[in-house]
């Protein structure tokens, strides 16, 4: 399944997030892998400071594997669905583990790529 997190950079660690982003070891120990590192790659952050992006996720719970990670960082504000629950293949079913390279969010990540500006730890922006 695909989600659609909103979170905001802890400011007192934005520094250590920066680090962990720039040496590739963000969500190191997690099975989602290089997962972390695309995500904040593709992130927008909006003027107000909030931080989005599209997750992919196969827990049984949302975020279940990701969330310690992220919430190192994120206050973590919504996480929701990116896309219909019965559409998604992996989650109805019909093709496991689908998400991996699935299109299904293609059209919301084009809005979200046009929103706000690319999420960078430029320390002007904490």
């Amino acid at each position: 399944m695909r989600y659609l997190v909103t979170a905001r950079v802890k400011p007192e660690i934005a520094a250590t997030l920066a680090d962990a982003i720039d040496r590739g070891t963000l969500g190191r120990g997690s099975i989602a892998g290089d997962e972390y590192l695309r995500d904040m790659a593709a992130a927008r952050q909006d003027a107000d400071g909030r931080v989005r992006w599209v997750e992919v996720c196969f827990c049984a719970t949302p975020l279940a594997e990701e969330r310690p990670y992220w919430e190192e960082y994120f206050e973590v504000d919504k996480v929701q669905d990116a896309h219909a629950r019965s559409r998604c293949r992996d989650q109805n079913g019909t093709e496991p583990w689908a998400c991996v390279d699935c299109d299904c969010t293609a059209r919301l990540e084009a809005r979200l790529a046009e929103r706000g500006r690319p999420f960078s730890l430029l320390p002007s922006k904490f």
